[in-house]
């Protein structure tokens, strides 16, 4: 939402579509695993395994919410793979990751 002048409101005055899409991306896992499927469909034991340090609990947790919110899908192979809204969503991860190689540096040290 843009105000006539066409700046951004202040972050205290977000829409509440952005402030919901910041609680669920802001909680731990959840974008790791939507980077993990931006390539393609991927079964849990390998998800799990790109996981690093993430429990199997905590994992299926956060399947289960970006299950919830239409992120993801979960096929009866017990594969999980993203749905459209997941998909652009990964593409912005893609923007993310431009982004972080840019100011690696930055990041890094």
């Amino acid at each position: 939402m843009r105000s006539a002048s066409g700046a951004r409101p202040p972050a205290s005055q977000a829409d509440p579509p952005v402030l919901a899409a910041m609680e669920l991306l802001g909680q731990r896992w959840i974008l790791r695993v939507l980077w993990e499927l931006t390539p393609g469909r991927v079964g849990f034991l390998e998800l799990r395994r790109r996981m690093d340090n993430c429990s199997s609990s905590m994992l299926s947790v956060r399947l289960q919410h970006l299950q919830s919110a239409g992120l993801i899908v979960k096929n009866a192979d017990k594969s999980y793979e993203l749905t459209v809204a997941g998909t652009e969503l990964g593409t912005a991860l893609q923007d993310v990751w431009k982004w972080s190689r840019k100011w690696e540096t930055a990041l890094t040290d």
